[in-house]
């Protein structure tokens, strides 16, 4: 495959199609932007967890058992800091803490994230472009059945996903600008698709559909927008997503995923387990591939990038 794909990551999900997508395309094929809406400063420091996630795997530096961080963390700092007083609820590992220390070094220099991310990258021998959403600054915030309004690591990571919500709302995206490189690789003739890996549909990929811009260069080219369902026989393999879908009155299925995407995308890639949701999915308008996309192995995470770009090749070779 001769065009060039676009990838839109959450975290871990995301991460693993990500990084199949990375073993079978050549670096100049593909490009990862991912979600910085739950990016923060803690410690003074600014955490990008999304980015982090993405930038860790595809340097296979990533912790596979705990699904973020780095392998062979310690936690030395955090246990001296616990030993002070210090806030220990967000588990920054010791060689994770380097990370956020030379982000937050180099973001102080003047640096734009994007310069940043890109440096990070090639220490860690990443080839493949990888572009934070924005350089600006936008938070995704979480709002609670109890009235209660929560940024969105406080959620997640604080109080362990037990609030339920009843919506989102991402500060400061309407004045935010998509990073450097991010609207010229969607408005590019050779674009061959957009890939919204399987990441939380509401706050690791809308934040980045919101951003000004993006869905109308998405919507203006020619190449076909394709989500890969988190959704499971009725499960998220990882995250809340399931948890929101239920709190916020909706189906927790493939389905449900595939409406709320309807009107942005062009196709649906389905897990086989949920092959009976084939033709409601294809009633909204989508083409539909139904394959595996359980990633529990390098091979299935290569095996479902392949068959994704099966998709995509079908796709333009019926507009030729």
């Amino acid at each position: 495959m001769a065009s060039r794909i676009v990838a839109i990551s959450g975290g871990v999900g995301g991460a693993k199609l990500s990084l199949g997508l990375a073993r079978v395309l050549d670096p100049d094929q593909l490009a990862i932007v991912a979600n910085t809406g739950d990016d923060f400063d803690h410690l003074g420091l600014r955490i990008c967890p999304d980015l982090d996630t993405v930038m860790y795997t595809l340097a296979d530096v990533n912790n596979k058992e705990l699904g973020w961080g780095q392998v062979g963390e310690t936690w030395q700092f955090l246990d001296a800091l616990e030993k002070l007083g210090g806030e220990t609820w967000f588990r920054l590992g010791d060689r994770d803490l380097a990370t956020h220390i030379q982000r937050t070094t180099l973001l102080r220099s003047g640096q734009r994230l994007s310069a940043v991310t890109a440096s990070l990258c090639a220490q860690l021998g990443v080839e493949v472009p990888l572009l934070p959403m924005t350089d600006d600054d936008v938070r995704t915030m979480v709002f609670t059945q109890s009235g209660e309004t929560l940024s969105f690591q406080h959620y997640f990571v604080r109080d362990r996903c037990a609030p339920r919500v009843s919506g989102f709302e991402f500060a400061g995206i309407e004045t935010a600008a998509p990073a450097p490189g991010f609207i010229s690789r969607l408005t590019d003739i050779e674009l061959g698709a957009v890939i919204i890996c399987p990441s939380n549909p509401f706050v690791s990929v809308d934040p980045v559909l919101a951003l000004p811009g993006v869905l109308e260069a998405m919507q203006n080219s020619s190449a076909p927008v394709i989500a890969v369902s988190p959704i499971i026989g009725g499960e998220a393999i990882k995250g809340p997503a399931a948890k929101m879908m239920a709190e916020l009155g909706m189906p927790i299925t493939a389905a449900g995923v595939a409406e709320h995407y309807a009107d942005r995308i062009d196709g649906f890639v389905l897990d086989h387990r949920d092959v009976q949701m084939q033709s409601q999915i294809e009633a909204l308008g989508l083409k539909v591939l139904v394959t595996e996309t359980l990633m529990r192995s390098l091979e299935d995470r290569e095996a479902l990038a392949k068959a994704v770009l099966g998709f995509v090749e079908g796709w333009r070779t019926r507009q030729v």
